[in-house]
């Protein structure tokens, strides 16, 4: 019945502002997430909770519906403001929210890649499924070097071109992909195999 449609992920946070900006980061980062807030675990058990492909939930709700999430521990990712792995839960996936949107973005890209076996059960991105031959050869270079992290004129020195020609392969290859931000560049970079998530 969904299979045409975007994964559902819920996020379960008491703080509203939290899961606001939570999701407004992920819509950002995974396009091809639909996001869905919700501000108590009674809130989420209304809606049909197995729907979701993921919960991000807040410790203190997965804590007082301990059993719930361990049943459903390999959709559970805990939100946690510290990146300290001796101050999270060891039962579950962790996210470190307690970051900008660049390594939020490599977060949760190794999330993917940790629970989901090298990124092979995460959902085709159906959005983007014919932009491989969209982009040419040079397009793909540069994305691949917007993504590890270099500036313009460093690209434009490591592919022998004008600063210019970088600057308008970048915009070219956003409106492809019809994608906004670096953040979800790396996103499609890491997930369609042109770069590997330890290089970024």
């Amino acid at each position: 019945m969904n299979q045409h449609r975007q994964p559902l992920v819920a996020i379960i946070d008491n703080n509203m502002f939290a899961a606001l900006g939570l999701k407004g980061i992920l819509q950002s980062v995974m396009p091809i997430m639909q996001v869905e807030t919700f501000l108590s675990f009674e809130e989420l058990s209304h809606v049909d909770p197995e729907r979701f492909y993921h919960y991000f939930v807040a410790v203190n709700i997965v804590l007082n519906h301990r059993s719930f999430f361990i049943e459903h521990k390999r959709k559970t990712i805990v939100l946690t403001t510290s990146s300290n792995p001796n101050a999270q839960l060891t039962e579950f996936h962790c996210l470190c929210v307690n970051q900008p949107e660049q390594p939020l973005a490599k977060s949760l890209l190794s999330l993917a890649h940790g629970a989901h076996a090298n990124g092979r059960n995460l959902p085709p991105q159906s959005i983007t499924a014919h932009a491989d031959h969209l982009l040419s050869d040079r397009e793909i270079e540069v994305m691949t070097l917007i993504v590890k992290g270099y500036i313009n004129k460093e690209i434009a020195d490591r592919l022998n071109i004008g600063l210019a020609t970088v600057i308008t392969h970048r915009r070219n290859i956003l409106e492809k992909l019809n994608i906004k931000s670096v953040s979800a560049l790396t996103i499609y970079a890491v997930t369609h195999g042109y770069v590997d998530i330890h290089s970024i």
